[in-house]
Formats: C-alpha cells, structure tokens, sequence
C-alpha cells in the first residue's frame, strides 16, 4: 500500500473537490441569509440575539457531530460518513425556499450543522490516511484552501444570484446543483481510505521504524476509550489542550464574519454583491494563503505560526469598524484572512503530529468538537456583547481581545510539534 499525494494523487483531487463543494454549501448560508434576515426573514431590526441564533445552533450541531464523526468513521469507515454527510443536506435548500419565519432557517442551520460536521471532517481524515508524515502541513493547508475557496465562491455566487433570481430561488437552485453534485461524486468516485489508516498502525509498530518519532502523549492506552481520548484533548495534555482552546476562540471570528459582517456592511449601505465580495477577500485570503502556510509549516514548525496567527487575525477584526470604505474594510478582511491562514491548517497538524495512528480520527475530531463549539460560544458572546453594548461595534471588539488572549495562551502553554523540529527522545 502506497502512502503519499503522488501516488494516491486521483483520490486526493476527489477529496479536494469534495471539501470544495462543503465549503460551497456553507457559503450559500453567508451572505444573503443575514444580510437579509429583518426583510426576508422577519428578524426584527437590532435583536441581536436572535440573529446569532442560526450560528449557535450550528455551532452546537457541528461541534457535536465532530465528535461523533471521529469514532464512525474509525467504526464504519469515511466513505459511509461522507455518504451520510450529504443525504442530510439534501432538504436544506427547500428548507430556505419555503421559510415562513427564521425558524425554518435555524433548523435549515442544523442540518448544515451535521452535514458540515460529517463531510469536511471525512475530506480531512481521509487524506491524512493516505499521505505522509512530513506532508501533513501541506496536506491540511489544501484541505482548507479549497473548503475556504468554496465558502468565498459561493458568497459571491449567491449574492449576484439573489439580485437577479430573488433570494430564496437563488439559494434553491444554487443549494440543489451543489449538493446534489457531492452526493453523486461521493457515491460513485471517492474511495474508502480506512485500510491505510490500519496499514500505518502496522508501520508504527516496527521499531526504528521512523527516524523521527512524535512527542505522543504519555500513559494512553493502545485502544483508548472515547473518554480517555477525551479528556487528554480537553485538559490532560496541556499541548492539546492549548491548541483545542485556541481553536474554540478562533471560530469567535468566523461567526462574527458570517453572522454580523453582512449585517453591519448591509447597514453602511453596501449591496449584497458588494457583501459578498468584502467577505469573499476575507474566504479567498485564508484560503488561498493556506496553500503556502501549511507546507511553510512543514519547513518552520507549527508553534509560532499558530501563536502569531491568533494574533494577526484578531488585529484584522479590530480594524474593521476602525474606518469605512470598500477598501478598508477588504483590507481588514484581507488581514483577518491572512492571520486564519497562518493558524488554521496548523492547529490541525499540530493535532495530527501527536496524535497515534491508533486514535487519531477520533483526536481530529474532539480538536474539531472543541473548535466548532466556539462558533456557538462564539456566537452567544458576540450577540451579548452587542446588545449590552448597544451597537453591532462591540462584537468586534470582544473578538479582537478573545483572539489576543487565546494566542497568548496558546504560545504560553503549546510547544513544537512537528517530529523533525522537535523528535520524541
């Protein structure tokens, strides 16, 4: 069995197109469904709390399904979780079409929460079976750069399509060929990458076998229950602790962005094409940025570009309400794009580096619970924070000092992980 993006190189680009076509699906939900929440959906104007509520209600969902999606996939395999991934996104369109009230969208939001959690879990798994070691970096950064660039694809798509078809018809027929699309592709074209994952335990378990061992953590079982992996990731191993917290805080912007960037844009009398491209500089920076942070950390390390990348984005945040214009707010978006860049495909890594073949979908997918939580956590924080402070403003400013402290902690209690840079003794 061969490991490497050379020789598996058809399965990966499936894979890649797979993670595309998750990030379009989310994308469809960022733009047009805040940005028009008071006049389509009936939210009433300044209710910040119940315009939040879609996000923490995927947040919930999709950190929930994270977790879960690790151990079903150990059990049943990725290509039967990506399957059903898909089949739950199937109603979400009709969903948003046929909306009386923003309760519909808040269920539609749930099952986006459960397909994202399956699906873009699996694409992320399922290449990290089949590659190497010292290609994790580059491999997750790829990972997130098509996901991100489907998110700002569709931003875009689905505002120029809302203006010319209608909101709601837009969101049908562009949620129909993207979902439908997937579900086939991932019926007929994606391979179960399971035995690889097996094929490496085997591998590991030849002495000498590496020349560079990771710094595992300690006293783990050779099975672990999903207790025990859970409360290493969550507190036992201050590594893995400090990048799970890091990755709870980060998702604060992502919320921000989806939740409350179109609304405060809407507000400065920018158009839901203008939206969409404000936003998509902010999806298509950190995805595209990521092509090269990923394989850069494969060279550096991952400790320092995740640190100075907490700090980078929340630097973006703030700057955002700092001025006005199309310029600047693309520029701060630009920034926060840049600093999500250098963060988020190396906390995974980092995650991956230390984490046993044995239980490493199950460590992805707890890392993934505890960072897709933080867009429910994230959410509730931001929404409070508007309404105590009166103005839609004081959300960026509780993000921007979230992420400056989060990145402080993480320099504080993480440390290298990448096993050529700093090897198990």
């Amino acid at each position: 069995m061969h490991f490497g993006i050379r020789a598996n190189l058809g399965q990966f680009l499936q894979q890649l197109l797979q993670v595309l076509l998750v990030g379009m699906t989310i994308g469809m939900m960022r733009n047009v469904v805040p940005a028009l929440a008071e006049t389509e959906f009936g939210v009433p104007r300044g209710s910040f709390m119940l315009l939040v509520a879609f996000v923490v209600a995927f947040g919930f969902v999709k950190g929930a399904m994270n977790f879960v999606a690790g151990r079903m996939a150990e059990q049943w395999g990725r290509k039967r979780v990506l399957l059903l991934g898909w089949l739950v996104a199937l109603p979400i369109p009709g969903l948003i079409y046929f909306a009386p009230s923003w309760s519909w969208v808040v269920f539609a939001t749930v099952l986006l929460g459960i397909n994202q959690g399956l699906t873009w879990s699996m694409t992320q798994t399922a290449k990290l079976d089949f590659t190497r070691a010292d290609q994790r970096g580059l491999v997750i950064g790829l990972n997130e750069f098509s996901g991100y660039v489907g998110v700002a694809i569709a931003g875009v798509v689905t505002g120029y399509l809302a203006s010319m078809l209608g909101a709601r018809e837009g969101l049908l027929w562009f949620g129909m060929v993207v979902i439908g699309l997937a579900a086939v592709l991932a019926w007929l074209s994606v391979e179960e990458t399971l035995p690889w994952a097996h094929d490496e335990v085997k591998r590991h378990a030849v002495q000498g076998a590496l020349a560079f061992r990771p710094r595992y953590p300690q006293s783990v079982s050779e099975r672990p229950s999903t207790s025990e992996i859970f409360a290493l990731m969550s507190w036992r191993d201050r590594r893995m602790a400090a990048i799970c917290q890091a990755g709870l805080v980060e998702k604060f912007v992502d919320a921000l962005v989806w939740a409350f960037w179109p609304v405060y844009l809407h507000q400065q009398g920018v158009s839901l094409p203008g939206i969409g491209w404000i936003v998509g500089v902010y999806g298509f920076t950190w995805g595209a940025a990521q092509f090269f942070t990923g394989r850069l950390s494969d060279r550096v390390g991952r400790h320092l570009l995740n640190a100075w990348g907490m700090w980078i984005c929340g630097a973006g945040v703030a700057l955002m309400p700092l001025g006005t214009g199309s310029l600047w707010w693309s520029t701060s978006a630009a920034i926060a794009g840049l600093g999500m860049a250098m963060l988020y495909p190396n906390l995974s890594a980092a995650v991956a580096d230390i984490a046993h073949p044995n239980w490493r979908a199950s460590a992805i997918g707890i890392y993934r619970f505890w960072r897709d939580l933080g867009y429910g956590i994230g959410a509730l924080g931001l929404g409070a924070a508007a309404a105590w402070g009166g103005r839609i403003e004081s959300a960026f400013w509780f993000v921007a000092v979230a992420m400056l402290v989060s990145g402080a902690v993480l320099f504080r209690w993480g440390e290298e992980t990448h096993p050529r840079l700093n090897p198990a003794t």
